[in-house]
């Protein structure tokens, strides 16, 4: 009986909150107007009679009304250069207010009229458009690349309040070419005669990485045969050269290891009972290494001045390995994996080209790391 009337207690202490919440009693003590309106209208939308949800509404409304009345004349009096933002924000919250209760049949009934501020918000819209505009005029006429990029911005958030404010399409496309950084990358330039299909191909892959850079779009990159083409004036030129490359390092190296085995079958006896010994043998294990490694040089140099910006040097390499073996006298003294490594025969190593190749794809991993970390907030 005990467990029955403390169960009894927490429904009955559970149906008391969950009504006070779904009515919006709660948020409004706590002083969250616009969510008691919102519960309460849900509330009476299912349950068009709820007395509490009643009383909420009409209370929650009419503070909810005040207070954003009273920002906005707060915003109006304010030196704020944004302030028309903070009006036209809490216009619209009131016109949601009003949207709720028009939704729910009940809730007229309490308030009849809510409020509802069309065209003030259409003005506190094109105010806050007009101030923003202003803003993005000012920094576009220092004309600087920093200055730009802000007021870029600027016109962005002119265009998102009111498209098509006077010319901010315009000032938009002004300012972000005003803001862009051109970036002219020269290519590298492979002389070695069996080289120059891979560097081709390493120029290639970084071709690929700055055409489809995205991070940033103040800068843009191009290839010095389309900057060329195209007569574009750089702003940074990106120069790469490989300071010093060495393909086909080749060491081998023997190792030489003496295997013996007991209890090795060897013979018979002349009534067949098996005679046990020990057999030797003599392995010898060829390991060959080809190494390919270089280094890239990275400059950024400002077109203007010929100052260089940044340099930076990434090493790359690559090892090629291959093993085999072979042995004299008793095969019976080897293990497994000795025996199969003297039945494998040396392999040709791949063409120095391939081995150019390979000793790029770490240098390619170092590059564009850091490019995209010296431009993406650039």
């Amino acid at each position: 009986m005990k467990n029955l009337s403390r169960l009894r207690y927490f429904i009955y202490l559970s149906i008391i909150i969950v009504c006070g919440c779904t009515t919006g009693k709660n948020a409004l003590q706590k002083g969250d107007y616009d969510a008691s309106v919102a519960k309460a209208v849900g509330r009476l939308q299912n349950s068009p009679k709820n007395s509490e949800a009643m009383q909420v509404l009409k209370t929650a409304y009419e503070l909810a009304l005040q207070d954003h009345l009273r920002k906005i004349n707060e915003a109006k009096l304010s030196n704020d250069l944004f302030r028309w933002e903070s009006v036209m924000y809490d216009y619209q919250k009131i016109n949601q207010l009003s949207d709720d209760i028009y939704t729910c049949p009940a809730c007229l009934v309490i308030i009849p009229a809510p409020a509802k501020y069309v065209k003030e918000l259409a003005d506190s819209r094109y105010n806050a458009a007009a101030a923003r505009y202003n803003s993005g005029m000012g920094y576009l006429n220092e004309n600087n690349r920093l200055s730009a990029k802000k007021a870029y911005y600027e016109f962005e958030k002119a265009q998102n309040l009111q498209p098509g404010y006077k010319d901010v399409k315009t000032k938009l496309d002004d300012a972000y070419w005003a803001a862009v950084t051109r970036v002219v990358v020269q290519p590298i330039i492979v002389n070695r005669g069996p080289y120059q299909l891979s560097g081709d191909y390493f120029q290639q892959q970084i071709n690929q990485f700055m055409s489809s850079y995205a991070r940033n779009k103040f800068v843009l990159f191009y290839p010095e045969e389309q900057a060329t083409n195209e007569k574009i004036v750089p702003d940074q030129v990106l120069s790469l050269n490989f300071d010093d490359f060495v393909v086909g390092q080749t060491y081998v190296k023997e190792r030489v290891e003496k295997l013996k085995r007991d209890s090795v079958i060897i013979g018979e006896t002349r009534d067949k009972k098996p005679v046990y010994g020990t057999v030797t043998a003599t392995l010898s294990i060829f390991e060959k290494s080809i190494s390919s490694s270089g280094l890239l040089d990275m400059t950024i140099t400002d077109w203007q001045s010929r100052k260089i910006i940044k340099q930076q040097k990434f090493p790359g390499t690559f090892v090629w390995r291959d093993s085999w073996a072979s042995y004299q006298g008793d095969d019976r003294a080897l293990n497994k994996n000795q025996l199969a490594m003297t039945r494998r025969k040396e392999i040709l190593p791949p063409p120095p080209a391939a081995l150019f190749l390979e000793f790029t794809k770490p240098i390619y991993n170092q590059l564009v790391e850091n490019i995209s970390y010296f431009y993406n907030n650039y």
